[in-house]
């Protein structure tokens, strides 16, 4: 029996029982354990290619069983988080649309497995990056620390962000990959560029910087793409 190639498949599913562990706990009212569930299944998410790649077991049904587990982590998630926020506010008969952050995730998911220009790069933003923006947005609002923020109005901006994600995931913007094949800096100077960035905004503003990250992701693909054409 060759171990080795139900490895990146034992990771996918791990990444789904991270997803379901992920919506047990927002039914709690766990937002910060939520938010743990999610990074776990997005790591095994990351390495289930990796490993996939490496053992040289590639196949269909790991592409199908990713996305599978990807819809839950990246989909349902933090669609029923958006539904649970918004149901805390003065527009709560209107939950249901957190679940628009669902269907735009669906539709990536099933698109990136037939779009074949998505190899070295992304088009529209990955369902992953997605999920830790909004994941991110409870804790931020009960950090004792951004009380600013708290001060703001968010019963608008929640519906502004659900439309903005479903477009951006699918939004024919190409995105650098974070993907490092081989340690040549000068090929992937702008990955390490933005790593170093990350892990700077993480030490300083902790939990606050998981949405500039995402944000800073988007902005530095549009300038790379704009750099590119001159």
């Amino acid at each position: 029996m060759n171990i080795k190639k139900h490895i990146p498949n034992i990771l996918t599913l791990l990444n789904l029982f991270c997803g379901c562990m992920a919506l047990v706990s927002l039914s709690r009212g766990g937002f910060e354990e939520a938010l743990f569930f999610v990074s776990l299944g997005i790591f095994f998410d990351f390495f289930d290619g990796f490993f996939a790649r490496k053992f040289g077991v590639s196949g269909p049904l790991g592409v199908q069983l990713d996305s599978l587990a990807d819809m839950v982590t990246s989909g349902v998630v933090p669609g029923f988080l958006m539904y649970i926020m918004i149901g805390m506010t003065k527009f709560h008969d209107f939950a249901f649309l957190g679940f628009v952050i669902t269907l735009g995730a669906c539709y990536r998911l099933a698109n990136f497995n037939i779009d074949e220009r998505q190899t070295d790069h992304f088009i529209g933003l990955p369902t992953p990056a997605n999920t830790l923006f909004f994941m991110s947005l409870p804790l931020i609002f009960l950090n004792a620390e951004a009380n600013f923020i708290r001060a703001i109005d968010m019963s608008y901006i929640q519906f502004v962000l659900i439309f903005l994600s479903a477009y951006i995931m699918n939004a024919e913007i190409p995105l650098f990959s974070l993907k490092i094949k081989n340690f040549s800096v000068q090929k992937y100077k702008l990955q390490l560029g933005f790593l170093m960035l990350s892990i700077i905004l993480i030490i300083t503003l902790k939990v606050i910087a998981i949405p500039l990250i995402i944000v800073s992701y988007v902005l530095l693909s549009v300038v790379n793409n704009i750099l590119a054409k001159k």
